[in-house]
Parts: C-alpha cells; structure tokens; sequence
C-alpha cells in the first residue's frame, strides 16, 4: 500500500493531500530514510512524521484498504 494512502486509513493524516504534501516537503520518514508519498508501505515499517515541533513515532501493524474509525488504531502502534 502506498504510504500516503496508510496515513489516511490509519488516521494519523487526515487527508491524502496533506500526506502527500508532508512527504513531498521531507516531514515523513520510513525506517529511518525521508520517504516519498509513492513508497509501499509493509507490515512491521517503523514510519516517522514530524509536525512542527512534535514528532509521532508508528510501527505498521496491519494493511487495509478502508477502515472504519474505531478500527483505525489496530493498524499502528506508538512506539517511545
């Protein structure tokens, strides 16, 4: 899955644009490398994004195409 599109489905962006967007301006990176919004996405991918001053730190779970929003949260989880 493309990681634009995980950043919707699992909530942590709430648009696709603005996951785009963060990636195209390097604010996203994939185990550790800045990544692009094209890059696929598989399960156990350490994804780091920084907004402004707060970086959140995900570890992929779970890859679905669609999820409602209580199951959002099943497909990452923090990591300190």
């Amino acid at each position: 899955m493309r990681l634009d599109k995980f950043l919707k489905v699992s909530r942590l962006i709430k648009r696709r644009t603005v996951a785009n967007e963060a990636c195209d301006a390097g604010r996203v990176a994939v185990n550790g490398k800045p990544a692009k919004a094209s890059l696929n996405v598989k399960v156990g991918d350490v994804i780091e994004i920084s907004f402004g001053t707060k970086t959140v730190k995900v570890r992929v779970l779970d890859l679905q195409n669609t999820t409602k929003k209580d199951e959002a949260k099943d497909l990452f989880e923090y990591i300190a």
